[in-house]
C-alpha cells in the first residue's frame, strides 16, 4: 500500500490536542504591528520548551487572517507530545502544533533575524506501544493506527492562504539524531509526519530565503501549490535543507517555482532515512500537476537517494541551470518526464532514466553541461558507479531522442562514456582514461570528438567525428 503523501498532511491532524490560548492573547491589536513569540509566553533561551507560544502566536494570525511576525536571534526549543494511553488512537505520542497557518486573507511575513527553532531532544519518532511506551517492529509494509509517534508534524504550515507569503533568515533543526527511533510506519521507511516548512495550496505568491531546514524526520521542505495559473510565481532563494529523513524537498504539486541558489544535500545520512531519499523529489501526488519548475545555482550532492528523481505522477518542464549534482552512493540524477532540461550543469556521478520519446521535443536536453568521475570532486572522495558492472557515466540503452549538445564528457577515472543507442551528441567531447569499452553509440551532430576505448557500431554520424584522431562521417558498420 503506497500511502500519498497528501493523504498524510490531510489527515495528520486528526486527534490533536486542543490549544487553549492565554485569556490576554485575543486583546492583542492588529494595531499594535509586528507580533512576537515573546508577547505569548516564548523565552527562547534554549532551554524552556515554547511550543505552545508559537502556537497561540499562530492562532492569533489565524484570527486576524494575516499577520507579520518578528523573531529576535535566539534558540526556541520547540516540539511536544502526549501519550494517548490508548490503543485506538490516532498517535501513540500525539504532537503539538507549533506555527500552522490556514486560509489566511491576507498576507504572512515571518522575519527570522537568524533565529533557530530546534526539537527537543528524547521524543518519540516511529512506531511506539501507546499504552507503555516501548519501540514496536513490524513487517513492512505497516500501515496499522494507533502506534505513530512524531514530535512535531510541521515546524511551519502554511496552507490554503490567499495573500503573499514571506519567510526569511531562520533555522529549523529537526535534531533527529536527538530523538528516541521508533519502528517504520508506511510502505518504506518512516512515512511519519515530521517536517521543516510545508506550503500547500496558496494562491499567493511565496517567497523563502536564507533558510536552513534540516535534521528533520521526513523533508526539509514540501510544496504541494495549485496547478492552475497563478498571478505570480513563487520564489525559493538560498535555502539549505540537509540530513533529513526522506527528502531535501518534495515537489508533489503546483507551477511557478523558481529555485535559486539553494542546496538539497545529505539526505538519509542521519538517524532515519526512507525512500526515495532524494536531494529533491519530483512527484505529482493525488491527481495534480507539476508544471513550469526552475532551478538555477542549486546543489544536490550525497543524498542516499538520487540527487534529483522525477518518475511518477503528471510532472512536465522543469529546467535547470548551472546547478551541480553529485552522486556518491546513487545516481546523480533521474529525470524520467517529459521536457526537463539542464543548461550548464555538472553532474559528477552517473544518471539514468533520462526521458526518451520518438517526439524530440518531449526528450530530455542537455546543454553545455560537463560529466565528470573524478572522487576529489565528491564528498568523501566517492563517486557511484551505478548497476551496470561497467560504469557508463550515462546509462541510457533505449531513451530515444536524448539529446547533449555542446557538452563534456570528461573522465577521468572508473566511469566509461555513456552506454546509449539513440541518443543525439551536437558537437560534443567525449574522453575516457579506462580501458573498459565504452557503447556511446546514437546519432552524432555537428563536430564531436571521442577519445578512448569506445565501440560505435551501428551509429549514424551527420557531420563529423574524429574518433580517437581518425575522422569519421556517415553510418557506422
Amino acid at each position: 500500500m503506497t500511502l500519498s503523501r497528501r493523504h498524510l498532511l490531510e489527515t495528520a491532524g486528526i486527534g490533536g490536542v486542543a490549544l487553549c490560548l492565554p485569556l490576554w492573547a485575543g486583546r492583542v491589536s492588529a494595531a499594535t504591528g509586528a507580533l512576537t513569540p515573546e508577547q505569548f509566553g516564548a523565552k527562547g533561551d534554549g532551554r524552556t520548551n515554547d511550543s505552545a507560544a508559537f502556537a497561540a502566536l499562530a492562532a492569533e494570525v489565524n484570527r486576524r487572517g494575516r499577520g507579520e511576525i518578528h523573531l529576535r536571534r535566539a534558540v526556541y526549543i520547540v516540539g511536544r507530545q502526549t501519550q494517548a494511553f490508548r490503543s485506538r488512537a490516532s498517535y501513540a505520542f500525539e504532537p503539538a502544533k507549533i506555527m500552522e497557518f490556514v486560509g489566511l486573507s491576507g498576507p504572512l511575513t515571518i522575519r527570522g533575524n537568524g533565529a533557530v527553532l530546534r526539537c527537543a531532544r528524547g521524543l518519540r519518532y516511529g512506531t511506539f506501544n501507546p499504552m507503555t511506551g516501548a519501540k514496536t517492529v513490524h513487517p513492512m509494509p505497516h500501515t496499522a493506527p494507533g502506534e505513530l509517534s512524531t514530535p512535531y508534524r510541521w515546524m511551519i504550515l502554511v496552507k490554503d492562504c490567499r495573500g503573499a507569503v514571506d519567510i526569511s533568515d531562520l533555522e529549523l533543526d529537526g535534531n533527529i539524531v536527538g530523538q528516541s527511533i521508533g519502528g517504520k510506519w508506511g510502505d518504506t521507511g518512516w512515512q511519519i509526519p515530521a517536517g521543516g516548512i510545508a506550503l500547500v495550496g496558496n494562491r499567493g505568491s511565496e517567497r523563502l530565503s536564507r533558510i536552513h531546514s534540516h535534521h528533520h524526520g521526513q523533508d526539509g521542505l514540501y510544496v504541494d501549490g495549485v496547478d492552475s495559473a497563478r498571478s505570480a510565481r513563487s520564489l525559493i532563494a538560498n535555502v539549505r535543507c540537509e540530513y533529513n529523513g526522506r527528502q531535501g524537498c518534495s515537489v508533489v504539486g503546483g507551477r511557478g517555482y523558481d529555485f535559486r541558489d539553494c542546496q538539497f544535500n545529505h539526505t538519509g545520512r542521519a538517524n532515519v532515512a526512507s525512500a526515495p531519499g532524494a536531494g529533491v523529489d519530483i512527484e505529482a501526488e493525488a491527481g495534480k500537476k507539476v508544471r513550469d519548475i526552475s532551478f538555477s545555482n542549486c546543489t544536490f550532492s550525497n543524498n542516499s537517494g538520487q540527487g534529483m528523481v522525477a518518475d511518477s505522477g503528471d510532472s512536465e518542464g522543469v529546467n535547470f541551470t548551472a546547478c551541480t549534482f553529485i552522486g556518491t552512493t546513487n545516481w546523480a540524477i533521474w529525470p524520467n518526464k517529459p521536457r526537463f532540461r539542464f543548461n550548464r550543469c555538472t553532474f559528477v556521478g552517473p544518471i539514468v532514466q533520462a526521458y526518451g520519446s520518438a517526439r524530440p521535443e518531449l526528450a530530455c536536453q542537455f546543454y553545455d553541461c560537463t560529466f565528470r568521475d573524478d572522487p576529489a570532486l565528491a564528498p568523501g572522495r566517492r563517486v557511484y558507479g551505478g548497476t551496470n558492472t561497467d560504469r557508463p557515466i550515462a546509462d541510457l540503452p533505449s531513451q530515444p531522442n536524448v539529446l547533449f549538445s555542446r557538452c563534456r564528457f570528461e573522465l577521468t577515472h572508473e566511469a566509461v562514456l555513456p552506454w546509449t543507442t539513440q541518443v543525439i551528441y551536437a558537437d560534443c567531447f567525449l574522453s575516457q582514461r579506462s580501458k573498459r569499452t565504452s557503447y556511446p553509440r546514437g546519432f552524432y551532430l555537428g563536430r564531436s570528438t571521442l577519445i578512448g576505448e569506445a565501440g560505435i557500431s551501428g551509429s549514424l554520424i551527420k557531420g563529423e567525428l574524429m574518433f580517437n584522431g581518425t575522422r569519421m562521417t556517415g553510418r557506422v558498420g
